[in-house]
């Protein structure tokens, strides 16, 4: 296993993993979530749907990993995690809540980390 094909293993792992416990969060409406969603005046029934994004995401990233998975779908499931957390980059400075921001640019982070992992691979 060359040291590229690690770092995609190891990222794309972390980076499914911390989606879903953030899912798992927002499925189970943990105060955390319901305070945040509150400050940023996300209504609470976008809450599972969010969820459902970031499960997909993660399952996309996880199925990837297998030889038998075309590389596109974990490109695809990067970016759309990508895209979900530049929304929601967006609404926390649209809100203007910024003492959280450094949660969802660290999930942006690992997503597009992982996406370039795999685009490069």
């Amino acid at each position: 296993m060359t040291g590229t094909q690690l770092a995609l293993l190891v990222v794309t792992l972390f980076t499914a993993v911390i989606n879903i416990g953030v899912a798992a969060a927002d499925l189970t409406r943990a105060r955390f979530v319901l305070a945040n969603s509150a400050a940023l005046h996300v209504p609470r029934f976008w809450l599972p749907w969010l969820a459902a994004l970031k499960l997909a995401g993660a399952a996309g990233l996880l199925l990837s990993l297998f030889d038998a998975a075309p590389r596109l779908l974990g490109a695809a499931a990067a970016c759309g995690l990508v895209l979900l957390y530049l929304g929601a980059l967006a609404f926390h400075l649209r809100a203007r809540v910024l003492y959280n921001l450094a949660f969802p640019a660290f999930y942006f982070a690992t997503a597009a980390a992982s996406l370039a992992l795999i685009v490069s691979s």
